[in-house]
Protein backbone atom coordinates (compact mmCIF):
# COMPACT_ATOMS: atom_id res chain seq x y z
CA UNK A 1 0.00 0.00 0.00
CA UNK A 2 3.01 2.30 -0.21
CA UNK A 3 2.73 5.28 2.12
CA UNK A 4 -0.45 3.82 3.62
CA UNK A 5 1.38 0.66 4.62
CA UNK A 6 4.43 2.50 5.95
CA UNK A 7 2.56 5.06 8.02
CA UNK A 8 -0.06 2.58 9.26
CA UNK A 9 2.68 0.12 10.25
CA UNK A 10 4.50 2.61 12.45
CA UNK A 11 1.22 4.02 13.66
CA UNK A 12 0.16 0.53 14.69
CA UNK A 13 3.50 -0.07 16.44
CA UNK A 14 3.02 3.11 18.45
CA UNK A 15 -0.59 2.18 19.15
CA UNK A 16 0.35 -1.21 20.52
CA UNK A 17 3.10 0.31 22.68
CA UNK A 18 0.44 2.60 24.06
CA UNK A 19 -1.88 -0.36 24.47
CA UNK A 20 0.78 -2.13 26.51
CA UNK A 21 1.07 0.92 28.78
CA UNK A 22 -2.72 1.07 28.93
CA UNK A 23 -2.82 -2.63 29.77
CA UNK A 24 -0.44 -2.16 32.69
CA UNK A 25 -2.34 0.91 33.84
CA UNK A 26 -5.77 -0.66 33.58
CA UNK A 27 -5.06 -4.11 34.91
CA UNK A 28 -2.38 -3.47 37.53
CA UNK A 29 -2.92 0.11 38.70
CA UNK A 30 -6.57 1.07 38.24
CA UNK A 31 -8.06 -2.20 39.45
CA UNK A 32 -5.68 -2.36 42.41
CA UNK A 33 -5.57 1.21 43.71
CA UNK A 34 -8.85 2.75 42.53
CA UNK A 35 -12.36 1.69 43.38
CA UNK A 36 -14.79 0.79 40.60
CA UNK A 37 -16.65 4.03 41.39
CA UNK A 38 -13.50 6.13 40.87
CA UNK A 39 -12.76 4.33 37.60
CA UNK A 40 -16.36 4.99 36.60
CA UNK A 41 -15.99 8.71 37.34
CA UNK A 42 -12.94 9.02 35.07
CA UNK A 43 -14.75 7.06 32.37
CA UNK A 44 -17.94 9.08 32.40
CA UNK A 45 -16.05 12.41 32.47
CA UNK A 46 -14.11 11.37 29.36
CA UNK A 47 -17.22 9.95 27.65
CA UNK A 48 -19.10 13.18 28.31
CA UNK A 49 -16.19 15.20 26.92
CA UNK A 50 -16.03 13.02 23.82
CA UNK A 51 -19.74 13.60 23.27
CA UNK A 52 -19.21 17.33 23.78
CA UNK A 53 -16.39 17.61 21.24
CA UNK A 54 -18.29 15.53 18.71
CA UNK A 55 -20.84 18.32 18.67
CA UNK A 56 -18.47 21.27 19.13
CA UNK A 57 -16.29 20.28 16.16
CA UNK A 58 -19.15 21.31 13.86
CA UNK A 59 -17.99 18.59 11.49
CA UNK A 60 -14.43 19.93 11.28
CA UNK A 61 -12.63 16.56 11.33
CA UNK A 62 -14.60 15.17 8.39
CA UNK A 63 -14.53 18.53 6.57
CA UNK A 64 -10.74 18.66 6.86
CA UNK A 65 -10.35 15.33 5.10
CA UNK A 66 -13.06 15.94 2.50
CA UNK A 67 -12.13 19.50 1.46
CA UNK A 68 -8.36 19.60 1.87
CA UNK A 69 -7.83 18.25 -1.68
CA UNK A 70 -9.82 21.27 -2.96
CA UNK A 71 -7.52 23.75 -1.19
CA UNK A 72 -4.14 22.12 -1.79
CA UNK A 73 -2.48 23.21 -5.02
CA UNK A 74 0.45 21.79 -6.98
CA UNK A 75 2.90 23.81 -4.88
CA UNK A 76 1.55 22.17 -1.70
CA UNK A 77 0.00 25.44 -0.50
CA UNK A 78 -3.26 25.22 1.43
CA UNK A 79 -4.45 28.86 1.08
CA UNK A 80 -5.12 29.29 4.80
CA UNK A 81 -7.22 26.14 5.05
CA UNK A 82 -5.90 25.40 8.55
CA UNK A 83 -7.21 28.73 9.84
CA UNK A 84 -10.69 27.25 9.54
CA UNK A 85 -9.45 24.13 11.31
CA UNK A 86 -8.80 26.23 14.42
CA UNK A 87 -11.58 28.82 14.16
CA UNK A 88 -14.66 26.69 13.46
CA UNK A 89 -14.24 24.33 16.45
CA UNK A 90 -13.67 27.32 18.77
CA UNK A 91 -17.02 28.79 17.74
CA UNK A 92 -18.61 25.38 18.23
CA UNK A 93 -17.08 25.04 21.69
CA UNK A 94 -18.48 28.40 22.85
CA UNK A 95 -21.94 27.48 21.54
CA UNK A 96 -22.14 24.07 23.19
CA UNK A 97 -20.47 25.26 26.40
CA UNK A 98 -23.40 27.65 26.86
CA UNK A 99 -25.87 24.81 26.22
CA UNK A 100 -24.01 22.46 28.57
CA UNK A 101 -24.08 25.00 31.41
CA UNK A 102 -27.79 25.61 30.85
CA UNK A 103 -28.49 21.85 31.19
CA UNK A 104 -26.75 21.54 34.57
CA UNK A 105 -29.94 21.22 36.64
CA UNK A 106 -31.83 18.60 34.56
CA UNK A 107 -28.69 16.48 34.06
CA UNK A 108 -27.90 16.65 37.78
CA UNK A 109 -31.39 15.40 38.63
CA UNK A 110 -30.85 12.46 36.29
CA UNK A 111 -27.56 11.33 37.88
CA UNK A 112 -27.66 12.51 41.50
CA UNK A 113 -29.37 9.43 42.96
CA UNK A 114 -26.91 6.81 41.68
CA UNK A 115 -23.87 8.89 40.68
CA UNK A 116 -23.51 12.01 42.85
CA UNK A 117 -19.76 12.06 42.24
CA UNK A 118 -20.30 12.89 38.58
CA UNK A 119 -22.62 15.76 39.53
CA UNK A 120 -19.91 17.14 41.84
CA UNK A 121 -17.43 17.38 38.96
CA UNK A 122 -19.93 18.37 36.27
CA UNK A 123 -18.16 21.58 35.16
CA UNK A 124 -14.75 19.94 34.81
CA UNK A 125 -16.04 18.51 31.55
CA UNK A 126 -15.57 21.95 29.93
CA UNK A 127 -11.76 22.26 30.15
CA UNK A 128 -11.38 18.54 29.47
CA UNK A 129 -13.55 18.82 26.36
CA UNK A 130 -11.69 21.93 25.14
CA UNK A 131 -8.33 20.17 25.25
CA UNK A 132 -9.72 16.98 23.70
CA UNK A 133 -11.33 19.06 20.97
CA UNK A 134 -8.06 20.56 19.76
CA UNK A 135 -6.11 17.36 20.25
CA UNK A 136 -8.59 15.63 17.94
CA UNK A 137 -8.89 18.35 15.32
CA UNK A 138 -5.14 18.94 15.02
CA UNK A 139 -4.58 15.19 14.84
CA UNK A 140 -6.92 15.09 11.84
CA UNK A 141 -4.90 17.94 10.31
CA UNK A 142 -1.79 15.79 10.68
CA UNK A 143 -3.63 12.92 9.00
CA UNK A 144 -4.32 14.91 5.83
CA UNK A 145 -0.64 15.82 5.74
CA UNK A 146 0.13 12.08 5.92
CA UNK A 147 1.84 12.54 9.31
CA UNK A 148 0.02 10.16 11.62
CA UNK A 149 2.83 8.66 13.70
CA UNK A 150 3.57 11.54 16.09
CA UNK A 151 -0.06 12.47 16.89
CA UNK A 152 -0.74 8.76 17.25
CA UNK A 153 2.15 8.55 19.72
CA UNK A 154 0.69 11.50 21.63
CA UNK A 155 -2.78 9.93 21.83
CA UNK A 156 -1.84 6.31 22.41
CA UNK A 157 1.48 6.47 24.28
CA UNK A 158 2.31 9.86 25.80
CA UNK A 159 -1.22 10.48 27.06
CA UNK A 160 -1.34 7.04 28.67
CA UNK A 161 2.05 7.48 30.32
CA UNK A 162 0.89 10.80 31.75
CA UNK A 163 -2.37 9.22 32.90
CA UNK A 164 -0.42 6.40 34.56
CA UNK A 165 1.52 9.04 36.47
CA UNK A 166 -1.72 10.73 37.53
CA UNK A 167 -3.26 7.44 38.69
CA UNK A 168 -0.17 6.58 40.74
CA UNK A 169 -0.07 10.03 42.34
CA UNK A 170 -3.72 9.63 43.30
CA UNK A 171 -3.23 6.05 44.46
CA UNK A 172 -0.49 7.12 46.89
CA UNK A 173 -2.56 10.12 47.99
CA UNK A 174 -0.20 12.74 46.58
CA UNK A 175 -3.29 14.07 44.80
CA UNK A 176 -6.71 14.56 46.34
CA UNK A 177 -9.85 13.76 44.37
CA UNK A 178 -10.00 17.39 43.21
CA UNK A 179 -6.33 17.24 42.24
CA UNK A 180 -6.94 13.99 40.36
CA UNK A 181 -9.68 15.52 38.19
CA UNK A 182 -7.61 18.66 37.55
CA UNK A 183 -4.61 16.54 36.57
CA UNK A 184 -6.85 14.50 34.26
CA UNK A 185 -7.73 17.72 32.40
CA UNK A 186 -4.08 18.84 32.36
CA UNK A 187 -2.96 15.62 30.67
CA UNK A 188 -5.16 16.31 27.66
CA UNK A 189 -4.06 19.94 27.67
CA UNK A 190 -0.45 18.80 27.26
CA UNK A 191 -1.50 16.38 24.49
CA UNK A 192 -3.27 19.15 22.57
CA UNK A 193 -0.27 21.49 22.91
CA UNK A 194 2.15 18.83 21.64
CA UNK A 195 0.02 18.22 18.55
CA UNK A 196 -0.25 21.96 17.81
CA UNK A 197 3.51 22.46 18.10
CA UNK A 198 4.15 19.44 15.88
CA UNK A 199 1.84 20.40 13.02
CA UNK A 200 3.33 23.88 12.81
CA UNK A 201 6.85 22.44 12.97
CA UNK A 202 6.56 19.87 10.18
CA UNK A 203 3.61 20.89 8.06
CA UNK A 204 3.54 23.44 5.25
CA UNK A 205 0.44 25.07 6.63
CA UNK A 206 -0.94 28.58 6.81
CA UNK A 207 -3.41 30.11 9.25
CA UNK A 208 -3.84 33.24 7.16
CA UNK A 209 -7.17 32.74 5.35
CA UNK A 210 -7.07 33.38 1.63
CA UNK A 211 -10.58 34.71 1.11
CA UNK A 212 -9.97 35.17 -2.60
CA UNK A 213 -9.59 31.41 -2.95
CA UNK A 214 -13.10 30.80 -1.62
CA UNK A 215 -15.54 30.66 -4.51
CA UNK A 216 -19.26 30.59 -3.85
CA UNK A 217 -19.65 27.00 -5.00
CA UNK A 218 -16.97 25.71 -2.63
CA UNK A 219 -18.34 27.70 0.31
CA UNK A 220 -21.83 26.42 -0.38
CA UNK A 221 -20.59 22.83 -0.49
CA UNK A 222 -18.70 23.29 2.78
CA UNK A 223 -21.61 24.90 4.63
CA UNK A 224 -24.12 22.34 3.37
CA UNK A 225 -21.78 19.46 4.23
CA UNK A 226 -21.06 20.90 7.68
CA UNK A 227 -24.77 21.48 8.34
CA UNK A 228 -25.47 17.79 7.87
CA UNK A 229 -22.42 16.75 9.85
CA UNK A 230 -23.52 18.80 12.86
CA UNK A 231 -26.82 16.96 13.06
CA UNK A 232 -25.17 13.68 12.21
CA UNK A 233 -22.68 14.18 15.06
CA UNK A 234 -25.51 14.61 17.55
CA UNK A 235 -26.48 11.02 16.86
CA UNK A 236 -23.18 9.41 15.83
CA UNK A 237 -21.20 10.63 18.83
CA UNK A 238 -24.04 10.00 21.25
CA UNK A 239 -24.48 6.32 20.37
CA UNK A 240 -21.09 4.98 21.59
CA UNK A 241 -21.48 6.75 24.95
CA UNK A 242 -25.10 5.82 25.58
CA UNK A 243 -24.35 2.58 27.43
CA UNK A 244 -21.99 4.39 29.80
CA UNK A 245 -24.59 7.08 30.54
CA UNK A 246 -27.44 4.60 31.01
CA UNK A 247 -25.36 2.42 33.34
CA UNK A 248 -24.22 5.48 35.32
CA UNK A 249 -27.78 6.74 35.73
CA UNK A 250 -29.54 3.38 36.33
CA UNK A 251 -26.91 1.23 38.04
CA UNK A 252 -24.33 3.69 39.42
CA UNK A 253 -20.67 4.61 38.90
CA UNK A 254 -19.55 1.31 40.44
CA UNK A 255 -21.01 -0.60 37.49
CA UNK A 256 -19.73 2.06 35.09
CA UNK A 257 -16.21 1.27 36.30
CA UNK A 258 -16.66 -2.48 35.80
CA UNK A 259 -18.15 -1.89 32.35
CA UNK A 260 -15.23 0.42 31.52
CA UNK A 261 -12.75 -2.42 32.18
CA UNK A 262 -14.76 -4.73 29.90
CA UNK A 263 -14.89 -2.02 27.25
CA UNK A 264 -11.12 -1.54 27.43
CA UNK A 265 -10.56 -5.24 26.74
CA UNK A 266 -12.99 -5.18 23.81
CA UNK A 267 -11.49 -2.02 22.29
CA UNK A 268 -8.24 -3.93 21.69
CA UNK A 269 -10.05 -5.56 18.76
CA UNK A 270 -10.29 -2.24 16.94
CA UNK A 271 -6.77 -0.95 17.67
CA UNK A 272 -5.44 -1.58 14.12
CA UNK A 273 -8.34 0.52 12.79
CA UNK A 274 -6.93 3.67 14.31
CA UNK A 275 -3.78 3.67 12.21
CA UNK A 276 -5.00 2.03 9.01
CA UNK A 277 -8.15 4.13 8.70
CA UNK A 278 -6.36 7.35 9.65
CA UNK A 279 -3.91 7.04 6.77
CA UNK A 280 -6.38 5.47 4.31
CA UNK A 281 -9.10 8.11 4.70
CA UNK A 282 -7.26 10.94 2.88
CA UNK A 283 -6.49 8.51 0.04
CA UNK A 284 -10.16 7.51 -0.04
CA UNK A 285 -11.28 11.16 -0.08
CA UNK A 286 -8.98 11.87 -3.04
CA UNK A 287 -10.23 8.82 -4.95
CA UNK A 288 -13.84 9.86 -4.43
CA UNK A 289 -13.05 13.46 -5.46
CA UNK A 290 -11.51 12.16 -8.69
CA UNK A 291 -14.55 9.87 -9.16
CA UNK A 292 -12.25 6.86 -9.25
CA UNK A 293 -14.78 4.19 -8.26
CA UNK A 294 -12.37 1.33 -8.85
CA UNK A 295 -9.75 2.77 -6.50
CA UNK A 296 -12.35 3.68 -3.89
CA UNK A 297 -13.76 0.16 -3.91
CA UNK A 298 -10.27 -1.35 -3.78
CA UNK A 299 -9.27 0.78 -0.78
CA UNK A 300 -12.43 -0.06 1.12
CA UNK A 301 -12.11 -3.79 0.54
CA UNK A 302 -8.40 -3.77 1.29
CA UNK A 303 -8.87 -1.99 4.61
CA UNK A 304 -12.03 -3.88 5.58
CA UNK A 305 -10.54 -7.27 4.77
CA UNK A 306 -7.33 -6.68 6.73
CA UNK A 307 -9.18 -5.33 9.74
CA UNK A 308 -11.65 -8.22 9.83
CA UNK A 309 -8.88 -10.83 9.84
CA UNK A 310 -6.69 -9.09 12.42
CA UNK A 311 -9.69 -8.20 14.58
CA UNK A 312 -10.90 -11.81 14.64
CA UNK A 313 -7.49 -13.05 15.75
CA UNK A 314 -7.30 -10.44 18.52
CA UNK A 315 -10.84 -11.19 19.73
CA UNK A 316 -10.10 -14.92 19.74
CA UNK A 317 -6.89 -14.35 21.72
CA UNK A 318 -8.82 -12.36 24.32
CA UNK A 319 -11.60 -14.91 24.65
CA UNK A 320 -9.24 -17.90 24.83
CA UNK A 321 -7.45 -16.22 27.75
CA UNK A 322 -10.40 -14.46 29.38
CA UNK A 323 -10.40 -16.58 32.55
CA UNK A 324 -6.64 -16.12 32.96
CA UNK A 325 -7.02 -12.36 32.49
CA UNK A 326 -9.50 -12.13 35.36
CA UNK A 327 -7.34 -14.50 37.42
CA UNK A 328 -4.29 -12.22 37.28
CA UNK A 329 -6.32 -8.99 37.47
CA UNK A 330 -6.14 -7.34 40.91
CA UNK A 331 -9.62 -7.62 42.44
CA UNK A 332 -10.45 -9.75 39.42
CA UNK A 333 -13.46 -11.29 41.13
CA UNK A 334 -15.12 -7.87 41.06
CA UNK A 335 -14.62 -7.42 37.32
CA UNK A 336 -15.22 -11.06 36.29
CA UNK A 337 -18.94 -10.30 36.33
CA UNK A 338 -18.34 -8.54 33.00
CA UNK A 339 -16.94 -11.67 31.28
CA UNK A 340 -19.83 -12.12 28.84
CA UNK A 341 -19.90 -8.37 28.24
CA UNK A 342 -16.30 -8.56 26.99
CA UNK A 343 -17.24 -11.05 24.26
CA UNK A 344 -20.36 -9.16 23.20
CA UNK A 345 -18.55 -5.82 23.14
CA UNK A 346 -15.66 -7.45 21.28
CA UNK A 347 -18.04 -8.59 18.53
CA UNK A 348 -19.43 -5.05 18.38
CA UNK A 349 -15.91 -3.61 18.02
CA UNK A 350 -15.19 -6.12 15.25
CA UNK A 351 -18.18 -4.83 13.28
CA UNK A 352 -17.20 -1.21 13.86
CA UNK A 353 -13.54 -1.65 12.93
CA UNK A 354 -14.34 -3.62 9.78
CA UNK A 355 -17.07 -1.34 8.45
CA UNK A 356 -15.94 2.09 9.64
CA UNK A 357 -14.24 2.70 6.28
CA UNK A 358 -17.72 2.48 4.72
CA UNK A 359 -18.86 5.33 6.96
CA UNK A 360 -15.99 7.44 5.66
CA UNK A 361 -16.77 6.51 2.05
CA UNK A 362 -20.39 7.63 2.44
CA UNK A 363 -19.32 10.85 4.18
CA UNK A 364 -16.95 11.80 1.35
CA UNK A 365 -19.41 10.88 -1.42
CA UNK A 366 -22.16 13.06 -2.94
CA UNK A 367 -24.59 11.03 -0.82
CA UNK A 368 -23.10 12.19 2.49
CA UNK A 369 -26.49 13.54 3.61
CA UNK A 370 -27.72 9.95 4.02
CA UNK A 371 -25.31 9.56 6.94
CA UNK A 372 -27.72 11.69 8.96
CA UNK A 373 -30.50 9.17 8.43
CA UNK A 374 -28.32 6.23 9.47
CA UNK A 375 -26.96 8.10 12.46
CA UNK A 376 -30.50 8.84 13.61
CA UNK A 377 -31.38 5.16 13.27
CA UNK A 378 -28.28 4.19 15.28
CA UNK A 379 -29.13 6.57 18.10
CA UNK A 380 -32.83 5.73 18.29
CA UNK A 381 -32.13 1.99 18.30
CA UNK A 382 -29.35 2.44 20.89
CA UNK A 383 -31.55 4.45 23.24
CA UNK A 384 -34.44 2.01 22.88
CA UNK A 385 -32.33 -1.10 23.40
CA UNK A 386 -30.31 0.32 26.30
CA UNK A 387 -33.47 1.44 28.05
CA UNK A 388 -35.05 -1.98 27.41
CA UNK A 389 -32.16 -4.33 28.15
CA UNK A 390 -30.17 -2.73 30.99
CA UNK A 391 -33.01 -3.07 33.55
CA UNK A 392 -33.40 -6.74 32.51
CA UNK A 393 -29.80 -7.87 32.03
CA UNK A 394 -27.56 -5.17 33.53
CA UNK A 395 -24.17 -4.80 31.88
CA UNK A 396 -24.79 -7.69 29.48
CA UNK A 397 -27.92 -5.85 28.34
CA UNK A 398 -25.87 -2.72 27.64
CA UNK A 399 -23.32 -4.75 25.66
CA UNK A 400 -26.08 -6.51 23.69
CA UNK A 401 -27.74 -3.17 22.92
CA UNK A 402 -24.41 -1.89 21.60
CA UNK A 403 -23.90 -4.94 19.37
CA UNK A 404 -27.43 -4.99 17.97
CA UNK A 405 -27.48 -1.24 17.27
CA UNK A 406 -24.19 -1.30 15.37
CA UNK A 407 -25.17 -4.46 13.50
CA UNK A 408 -28.35 -2.82 12.21
CA UNK A 409 -26.59 0.48 11.48
CA UNK A 410 -23.79 -0.97 9.38
CA UNK A 411 -26.00 -3.47 7.57
CA UNK A 412 -28.16 -0.62 6.32
CA UNK A 413 -25.25 1.72 5.61
CA UNK A 414 -23.20 -0.78 3.61
CA UNK A 415 -26.27 -1.82 1.59
CA UNK A 416 -27.10 1.76 0.63
CA UNK A 417 -23.43 2.57 -0.08
CA UNK A 418 -23.29 -0.33 -2.51
CA UNK A 419 -26.50 0.74 -4.23
CA UNK A 420 -25.49 4.42 -4.54
CA UNK A 421 -21.74 4.31 -5.21
CA UNK A 422 -21.17 0.74 -6.45
CA UNK A 423 -18.50 0.34 -3.76
CA UNK A 424 -18.37 -1.74 -0.59
CA UNK A 425 -15.88 -2.90 2.05
CA UNK A 426 -17.24 -6.44 1.76
CA UNK A 427 -15.23 -8.92 -0.30
CA UNK A 428 -15.19 -12.69 -0.87
CA UNK A 429 -12.33 -13.04 1.60
CA UNK A 430 -14.78 -12.12 4.35
CA UNK A 431 -16.24 -15.63 4.07
CA UNK A 432 -12.78 -17.10 4.68
CA UNK A 433 -12.29 -14.88 7.71
CA UNK A 434 -15.68 -15.84 9.14
CA UNK A 435 -14.90 -19.53 8.59
CA UNK A 436 -11.62 -18.99 10.44
CA UNK A 437 -13.57 -17.35 13.27
CA UNK A 438 -15.83 -20.41 13.53
CA UNK A 439 -12.71 -22.59 13.79
CA UNK A 440 -11.16 -20.45 16.51
CA UNK A 441 -14.20 -20.11 18.77
CA UNK A 442 -15.57 -23.56 18.06
CA UNK A 443 -12.17 -25.12 18.63
CA UNK A 444 -11.82 -23.28 21.92
CA UNK A 445 -15.16 -24.63 23.16
CA UNK A 446 -14.25 -28.19 22.13
CA UNK A 447 -10.84 -28.08 23.80
CA UNK A 448 -12.35 -26.76 27.02
CA UNK A 449 -14.92 -29.55 27.02
CA UNK A 450 -13.00 -32.58 25.80
CA UNK A 451 -9.37 -31.76 26.65
CA UNK A 452 -9.62 -30.24 30.12
CA UNK A 453 -6.42 -29.04 31.77
CA UNK A 454 -6.78 -28.33 35.47
CA UNK A 455 -4.18 -25.55 35.64
CA UNK A 456 -5.58 -22.29 34.27
CA UNK A 457 -2.15 -21.14 33.02
CA UNK A 458 -1.50 -24.42 31.24
CA UNK A 459 -4.97 -24.46 29.71
CA UNK A 460 -4.67 -20.92 28.34
CA UNK A 461 -1.17 -21.47 26.95
CA UNK A 462 -2.07 -24.76 25.23
CA UNK A 463 -5.25 -23.39 23.67
CA UNK A 464 -3.52 -20.18 22.58
CA UNK A 465 -0.62 -21.98 20.91
CA UNK A 466 -2.77 -24.62 19.21
CA UNK A 467 -5.70 -22.49 18.07
CA UNK A 468 -3.95 -19.23 17.22
CA UNK A 469 -0.95 -21.01 15.70
CA UNK A 470 -3.09 -23.14 13.41
CA UNK A 471 -5.38 -20.15 12.77
CA UNK A 472 -2.47 -18.02 11.51
CA UNK A 473 -1.31 -20.87 9.23
CA UNK A 474 -4.83 -21.24 7.83
CA UNK A 475 -5.03 -17.49 7.21
CA UNK A 476 -1.72 -17.58 5.35
CA UNK A 477 -2.45 -20.60 3.17
CA UNK A 478 -5.98 -19.42 2.39
CA UNK A 479 -4.42 -16.06 1.40
CA UNK A 480 -7.14 -14.21 3.28
CA UNK A 481 -5.05 -11.04 3.32
CA UNK A 482 -2.62 -10.68 0.39
CA UNK A 483 -1.11 -7.60 2.13
CA UNK A 484 -0.29 -9.50 5.32
CA UNK A 485 0.99 -12.48 3.35
CA UNK A 486 3.32 -10.22 1.41
CA UNK A 487 4.55 -8.66 4.65
CA UNK A 488 5.26 -12.14 6.07
CA UNK A 489 7.19 -13.16 2.95
CA UNK A 490 9.24 -9.96 2.93
CA UNK A 491 10.08 -10.38 6.62
CA UNK A 492 11.11 -14.00 6.04
CA UNK A 493 13.32 -13.00 3.11
CA UNK A 494 15.08 -10.35 5.19
CA UNK A 495 15.74 -12.83 7.99
CA UNK A 496 17.17 -15.38 5.54
CA UNK A 497 19.43 -12.77 3.92
CA UNK A 498 20.83 -11.79 7.29
CA UNK A 499 21.60 -15.40 8.17
CA UNK A 500 23.50 -15.84 4.92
Amino acid sequence: MGIIAKQSFWGTVVTYLGTFVGFLTTFFVLTRFLTAEEIGLARVLIDTSVLFIGLAQLGTSSSLIRFYPYFKDKEEKDHGFFFWMLAVPFAGFILFAIIYCALHVPISHLFEEKSQLFVDYYYFVLPLAFFLLYQTVVETGCNVLMRIVFPKAVRELITRLLMLTVYLLYAFRVLSMDGFVIALCAVYGIAALLNIVYIFAVGKISIRPDLRYLDKSLVKQYLWYTFFLIFSAITTVLAPSLSSFFITAQLGLNYTGIFAIATYMAVMVSIPTRSLSAIAQPQLASAIKEKNTKESNHLQQQVGNNLLLVGLLILAAIWINIDLIFEILPNGETYASAKQSVLILGCSQLIVSTCTIATSALSYSPYYYLSLVFSAILTVVSIWLNNLLIPLYGMEGAAAANLAAYGIYYALLVSVLKACTKTSPISRNWLKSLALGVWLFGGNSLLLRFVPIGNIWGSSIVRSVVLLGIGCLIAYYWNISPDLNQAVRQTAERILKRKR
